[in-house]
């Protein structure tokens, strides 16, 4: 096979973070990544590194809008000083009820996701503007939508079936799951040896646990959106209905309207709740870390209300699972966060989870489960970029 130099584009709310792959001969070799972040400000950045971490790119141009950020990437891609791309990979959070298969991308198909922007109304937008940009400014090459909700396209109905009237069951209203391409690149990084029970918690900013046998998707804990499951760094996680409500008669109080009622309440729930919302201080965990030390009780409860939660959640799944071979932890807070990993699997020994101290002292990949524990735990970094270009491959080749 010649030369398949593959992009990668993962939008977010004011981010496009990118990367290029050689996916020629069946390799899959990382040539460069980079960012453009801080869109809406007069100050953003824009980086380009290679494989070896050596930055080629690094500006601080004003960023006013997304048009003038995705060209900046546009415009080095085409420079020549990178391998221009034959094929694009984009995440997707959630297609809808229509659009559960990864797939070539058209303007019919961008706008049948566009209808359901409701599902995921954080991520939606801007990734269907910028697959409408790429189309535009990569005329003739082919791009891909990889979603999210793939991987947990295998959930049985009893899962992914909510407890609601028909008529909205019809509308598309169900369990859809995200994080979908960081679980299904665990699974790929631990072939050919997945175990049968398997609980992979991707803890970061947004945080979701899922529920995998035998490779597959059984249960995962985010539902419609990405605020269902468990509690983040800003969305509520599964709440009570009524505390909803309650809130928005609040704010229906003096909302203009209905929309700008719901657009409120989305926002408090979406941004203002989560660790950001129980600690009134911040949605990092580091931040919320370092007031620990200082005798913070509101980041404690924050911190505790995170760790009991995703607690619960295992003991859950490990019910479901009927019994558990290995946990993953992953993400920005599994990778990283050593005291929240010791917190949430101090009570779990009755569930044969055990941690040793020392191999959890670490940062990275790693066993970090004792030698007596029955179940392995595991720290593994999450590769969906490297999924991504796995999809567009198979696609292509259809």
């Amino acid at each position: 096979m010649p030369s398949l130099p593959v992009l990668v584009l993962n939008s977010g709310s004011s981010s496009i973070k990118f990367s290029v792959y050689e996916a020629g001969d069946g390799e899959r070799r990382k040539l460069h990544e980079g960012a453009v972040d801080g869109i809406g400000t007069d100050q953003g950045s824009f980086w380009i590194k290679d494989a070896d971490g050596n930055k080629l790119v690094d500006q601080n141009p004003a960023l006013p809008t997304r048009a003038v950020a995705f060209k900046l990437v546009a415009d080095a891609l085409h420079s020549g000083d990178f391998p221009a791309p034959v094929a694009i990979g984009h995440r997707m959070v959630c297609g809808g009820p229509t659009v559960q298969e990864n797939q070539l991308i058209t303007p019919a198909l961008i706008d049948e996701m566009e209808r359901y922007t409701a599902f995921a109304p954080l991520h939606t937008p801007i990734a269907v503007y910028i697959m409408r940009e790429s189309l535009r400014l990569f005329p003739g090459v082919p791009n891909f939508v990889c979603l999210d909700s793939y991987f947990h396209r295998t959930m049985p109905e009893v899962v992914t079936h909510m407890p609601i009237p028909e008529e909205y069951s019809a509308m598309g209203v169900r369990r859809y799951g995200a994080h979908g391409i960081s679980y299904e690149s665990i699974v790929y990084q631990l072939q050919p040896n997945v175990p049968e029970k398997l609980i992979v918690a991707h803890l970061g900013n947004g945080a979701s646990i899922s529920a995998i046998k035998n490779g597959k998707c059984l249960d995962t804990s985010m539902g419609l959106t990405p605020t269902g499951g468990i509690i983040s760094g800003t969305r509520t996680g599964d709440i009570d209905p009524g505390v909803l409500l309650f809130i928005l008669r609040k704010i229906a109080e003096t909302a203009k309207s209905a929309s700008e009622a719901a657009d409120q309440l989305e926002t408090v729930a979406s941004k203002k709740a989560g660790l950001l919302g129980v600690s009134d201080l911040s949605n990092d965990m580091r931040d919320l870390r370092d007031a620990i030390k200082e005798g913070n009780a509101k980041a404690r409860l924050a911190v505790d209300k995170f760790t009991w939660t995703i607690a619960r959640w295992i003991g859950s799944y490990v019910a479901e699972l009927n019994g558990l071979d290995m946990m993953v932890f992953t993400g920005g807070i599994g990778e990283n966060d050593i005291v929240s990993r010791a917190e949430i699997c101090a009570g779990l020994g009755a569930l044969g989870i055990a941690l040793d101290p020392v191999r959890n002292n670490v940062r990275g990949e790693a066993v970090i489960s004792a030698e007596n524990s029955r179940v392995t735990v595991r720290v593994i970094p999450p590769a969906e970029d490297l999924i991504i270009v796995n999809h567009v491959v198979r696609l292509l080749a259809e």
